[in-house]
């Protein structure tokens, strides 16, 4: 078996309604609403950050301060519903970077009604580099005054040569859709062939071991480097294969 068959076969072991429960994808898997959706993602995915059950557990927490209710939240709370938010912390995620992002959101939301355009800003056509748009991103989304100097440190952007993991998950939940029902595919712009893949430390590890990988340190450059080599299996759905990679990871750290 060549590694494309061997890989294809793990996407399709893992990318099953099963691994929702267990992974944050869940929390956004709970609304229906397109931007609760977006906007739970992006909290999940931003706080995907340590054991995958207290991640849950917190963006849970997270969403009921909310009411549930996210968009709605953001755009209508009250200041006794943000003192509310000041007893919120994961990790080093803390209130005052939360109070930043629901002021992102407030914003934002009131002039438009999906978080897809923020992620769009230069994209002229499929050929756009997804440097240049997680770079604008970055730069929208801390462009509000005051915004504090800490919180920057909690969306990655390439222009620091990260390699920017839970954006570019978060982006897989937005815009890969295929017939598994894990990923949502509710943005139409940005197509799965841009994405580039989640470099986590499960898929890290697990790609440099099939040779995927040369890159010693893990940064930008790296993540495209596995994204085009992924791209020889599927140039049309290359992130599809972070299913793979990150479920022989998982298997491989508990002996599954």
């Amino acid at each position: 078996m060549d590694l494309k068959d061997f890989l294809d076969q793990k996407v399709a072991q893992f990318n099953q309604p099963g691994f929702i429960d267990l992974d944050p994808i869940s929390i956004p898997h709970h609304f229906s609403k397109k931007q609760d959706i977006e906007i739970a993602g992006f909290f999940a995915a931003t706080l995907a950050w340590g054991q995958r059950k207290t991640i849950v557990l917190k963006c849970n927490e997270l969403l009921r301060l909310m009411d549930n209710a996210p968009h709605d939240f953001v755009l209508n709370h009250t200041d006794a519903d943000l003192k509310a938010l000041l007893k919120f912390k994961h990790r080093t995620f803390n209130d005052l970077d939360l109070l930043y992002f629901v002021r992102f959101f407030a914003w934002y939301f009131q002039e438009n009604d999906s978080l897809e355009n923020a992620f769009c800003i230069g994209l002229q056509d499929e050929q756009a580099e997804m440097k240049t748009l997680l770079t604008n991103f970055h730069r929208l989304f801390f462009n509000l005054p005051e915004a504090p100097q800490r919180t920057k440190k909690h969306v990655a952007t390439p222009e620091r040569n990260s390699a920017c993991k839970r954006i570019n998950m978060f982006l897989r939940w937005m815009v890969r859709k295929d017939d598994k029902g894990v990923d949502f595919g509710i943005w139409h712009r940005i197509k799965p062939a841009q994405l580039i893949c989640p470099c986590d430390l499960h898929v890290d590890r697990v790609a440099r071991k099939l040779g995927l990988i040369e890159r010693k340190q893990t940064d930008w450059q790296t993540a495209v480097e596995l994204t085009e080599r992924l791209r020889e299996f599927d140039p049309n759905d290359p992130v599809k294969y972070d299913f793979a990679l990150f479920g022989l990871g998982v298997e491989e750290k508990y002996g599954m």
